[in-house]
Order: structure tokens, then sequence, then C-alpha cells
């Protein structure tokens, strides 16, 4: 499967590379050559720098782009809290209320939500840290039945989000250019980076994590060598589009233009009188991008024993310790199986990591499906040191399973986010969307059965000296 078989058509032509310096312009002439803030940019446009990094990050790290626009992002009247919205501190999913639990979590689908767009249709499910300080993750769950108005844009100052698309399409217009996003295909908007959603496909539905420090990262590769897992050329960054609606100043324009920025996991808004999409060209290091799973090259055991579930990370976003994540975006796509006299699915664990998982499409195979299991659109938790792993049906199968060359997860596709930290869980994802499956655990394990014989004739080693 190199590429999914898409059922809504490509609408937009993409730049590739990830990471990469890219450049781009909807009229041509409209980059200055050589330099970046000419005293007249071309065209009578305004120059403006966009820094997701500090300007002394080291240039592996360093996330910079110019944008050359109509009119400058501060053109804008003050911002005033909103008087609505998803993480108001009266709202179930109000991120100061977070509850720490060492249960091991699983939901059911989570509802479709005609009456709300894509912002009002985000719900934090579990997080950990403080946007303030730059430190942390959020998850969410998205739900929603209508565009977003087209006089209207949103941005988060507190991270970068990565949409994984579960069912519908999203039409995502950003200040850099517009990203087509379908079901098996994930984005990344970074922080700061203005954005509206259209459903041209009707309701969606989907997960989300929000990243509060650093950008995501590929993995290294180590001993695989350059190429295998998420693929650099793979990833698809748009191409320069802009709107003309504004006046002879910032103050004096026809239309009337809502943003709304999330900062510090509140809501704000401001009007202002010229469309925030007036981006001519741009050129640099930071940008929105999108990724078919389907190009995942996916790397396996042909000899024995699951290997670490590492091996399935499409993206990582690195802590201040080598080889711990704040978060791993990892996918288990349709593979084959060929290890002899080995377990198949993945081992039973407890992990010093928080995994969440969620379902894009078919079965995964560690975990039933269908009413009361693991579903597409539901997902589960399983926090620091929180036993989990194959449910009883699942284990017994696969001990007793035939090992021939297997495929697995054909028209499947399960996904973890996995963080060093210890997450908490919100009013909504424990109550409020009345989803949790209370019977998980004894479902899943209370009828593990005990096949431990001990052997005759076996004299016991003693633990004591003599």
């Amino acid at each position: 499967m190199p590429v999914t078989a898409f059922e809504f058509g490509e609408r937009y032509k993409y730049q590739n590379g990830f990471g990469s310096y890219l450049e781009t312009e909807a009229v041509s002439g409209a980059l200055p050559i050589s330099q970046n803030s000419p005293q007249k940019p071309p065209y009578g446009l305004y120059a403006e720098k966009l820094s997701g990094t500090a300007f002394t990050a080291p240039r592996h790290e360093n996330k910079q782009t110019w944008l050359y626009r109509i009119l400058p992002s501060c053109a804008h009247p003050p911002f005033a809290s909103a008087a609505d919205g998803p993480f108001k501190s009266d709202k179930p999913t109000d991120p100061a209320k977070l509850e720490y639990i060492p249960n091991q979590l699983r939901w059911d689908p989570f509802d479709h939500d005609d009456q709300t767009d894509f912002v009002s249709g985000l719900h934090l499910v579990a997080g950990a840290g403080d946007p303030t300080l730059k430190q942390g993750i959020g998850m969410y769950i998205y739900a929603a039945g209508k565009s977003m108005n087209e006089k209207s844009a949103f941005y988060s100052a507190d991270g970068d989000l990565l949409i994984v698309s579960q069912d519908g399409v999203l039409d995502i217009r950003t200040e850099l250019g517009w990203l087509l996003v379908r079901p098996m295909e994930i984005c990344v908007i970074p922080r700061g980076i203005k954005y509206q959603v259209h459903l041209p496909s009707g309701p969606v539905r989907g997960y989300a994590l929000e990243l509060y420090q650093g950008h995501f990262a590929l993995p290294e590769l180590g001993p695989i060598g350059s190429n295998g897992l998420a693929n650099a050329r793979d990833f698809q960054a748009p191409v320069a589009c802009f709107s003309e609606d504004s006046g002879a100043t910032a103050s004096e324009g026809p239309s009337t233009y809502t943003i709304t920025v999330k900062f510090n996991n509140s809501l704000f808004q401001t009007k202002q009188a010229h469309t925030p999409f007036d981006v001519v060209a741009w050129h640099g290091t930071y940008y929105p991008y999108k990724y078919d799973l389907g190009r995942f090259n996916t790397i396996g055991s042909i000899s024995f024993d699951h290997p670490d579930p590492s091996i399935f990370t499409v993206l990582s976003a690195p802590s201040d310790h080598p080889g711990t994540a704040v978060a791993d975006f990892v996918i288990f796509p349709p593979r084959w199986l060929v290890a002899e006299d080995t377990f198949r699915p993945p081992w039973y664990h407890r992990n010093t990591m928080s995994e969440f998982m969620g379902l894009i499409a078919g079965e995964y195979d560690a975990k039933k499906g269908g009413q009361g299991g693991f579903m597409p659109g539901g997902a589960s938790l399983h926090n620091v040191m929180s036993g989990h792993g194959p449910d009883a049906k699942s284990f017994e199968g696969a001990s007793n399973a035939e090992l021939k060359p297997a495929l697995v997860g054909k028209g499947s596709c399960a996904f973890m986010f996995e963080s060093c930290l210890m997450v908490g869980v919100t009013e909504w994802g424990l109550k409020m969307c009345k989803k949790v499956q209370d019977g998980y655990s004894e479902e899943s394990w209370g009828g593990v059965q005990v096949h431990w014989k001990k052997p005759e004739g076996v004299s016991l080693n003693s633990h004591l000296l003599k």
C-alpha cells in the first residue's frame, strides 16, 4: 500500500519535503531576490517574519518563514476574551481540572456533532503540562458538522496541532495555502499560523494532539539506514494562495473578519477589516504540512519476536533527554507478520510512557472489535505504568495460530500518541462524553486463563541462603 486510494480526490498542488527550505509565490516576482526585507518589497507588499523558534536556535532546529502579504498581521483591534468556547473554566474540558488516575480507559466511538465547526467541536480528553511554560501536550477529539465562516480564522499560540482525520474530509485554508486532509492523512499546523476549516464531504470526526513544546521531527533511523519509516519526500506543504479583501487602510475594509486565538487554553477574539489570508508569497522552514499514512514504510522482524512499537513512529517531538519523547505519533498500518515461534501481537506491557490509542479504520490485531470493543472513532488510554496488552480472546488466538506468513490490518490503521508525561483526563473525557466503557478491564483481561502448570519432578530453586 505505497499510496492510499482516497475516495475524495485531491484538489491542490503541493511542495514536497519535511523540514525543507521552501519558497512559493502566487504572483511571479513577489519574492524578493537575495534579501528578506527590502526597503520596498515587490508590488507594495509587506514583509513579515514568522518565527517558530528563537532566532538563535541551532540551524537544524531553526524554524523561520518570511511572508510577503498585503497587510501585516499586527493591524487589528485589541483581542477580548471570547464569550464562549470549549476551554472556559466552567466547561468540562477545562485543562485546570484534569483528573490523574491509573485505571485503563477505553471509549466507544465519540459522537458526531452537526451543530459545531472545527474550533467549537474540539474536546480536550486528556493532557499534561502548561502552555505558558511551553511544556506538555493536549489530546483532543474533534467532531464538526459545519464549515467555519469564510470570514473567520483561528490560530493557537499554545502549540503545534497534529490532526488525525478519522471520518470526513478537512479542507483547510491556512495563511500559507491550502491543505486537503482525508482519512488516512494527517496534518500539522504550527503554532501561530491562522487557518479555517471547511467540510466538503459533510460531518467530520477525528483526533488531535497539541504540542506545547518544540516541534515534531522525523525519528532517527540508526541501523535502519538512510531510508524507511516516514520518508521526508512524502510530506507535502502548501503553495501560496491569497485573497484580496481590504480597503485603502487596515481599518477601512468592506468586510469584517473574526480572528480567534487560543492563548493559555483560553479563547480570545478580535474583528478586523481585512482578510488574514493575504500572503502572496513566502519562503522558509516554518509551515503547515500533511502526510499520507499509506506511504509509511513499515519495518518489522523477519526472524523472531515482536520488536518495540517505536519502529512504527511517524513523527517524534523530543524532550531534553535523548531518546525520550514528549510526544511520539505512532501508527499500526497493514503489515506482514512472518516471525517464527513468536507471539506475534504486541506483548503484555507496563510502560513509563503514557499511551493514547485511536482507530482510524478496520480492526486492531491485539483488540477485539465490534460493540464494546476497540472501534473506529473510539480510543483508549493506558497511563504511566498501567498494565495493558492483548485481550483474552486475542491472546488465545495468537498463541494457537498457525505461524505462516500473514497480512494483518488490511483496511485498518490504528495509531498512538505516546508521551513521557503522566496525563490527566478531563471531566468531559471521564463523564460528560458518556463513552467510557465501564467494563473495559474486566472484559479484556478478566477472562485471561492460568496456563501455568508446575512441572513434575523439577526441584524449586530457593531464594534463601543455605
